[in-house]
């Protein structure tokens, strides 16, 4: 069972990644070596699954520095940074 894990710079913040994120999704953002493809549908959840393994390799140690995130819109770019405080 996964723990609900808080996010880095956001004090008090949590997530249950477990209970927010369907299977799939989950196996994304658990993965921690090496990098993830996630190819879905307009409003399946890529961006939260993104933000999500973000926080989780940050909340693992991995330096923000050496994240590349790439999405093919400005939109979920804009999105993503805003999720994602303190990058």
């Amino acid at each position: 069972m996964t723990m609900p894990t808080e996010f880095p710079g956001t004090k008090g913040v949590s997530v249950d990644f477990e209970r927010e994120l369907n299977p799939e999704q989950l196996r994304a953002v658990e993965i921690i070596n090496g990098p993830v493809l996630v190819i879905a549908g307009a409003g399946s959840g890529k961006t939260r699954t993104l933000v999500y393994r973000v926080a989780r390799l940050i909340r693992t140690g991995v330096e923000p520095n050496r994240i590349l995130l790439l999405t093919f819109t400005r939109k979920a770019a804009a999105t993503m940074l805003t999720r994602l405080p303190g990058l």
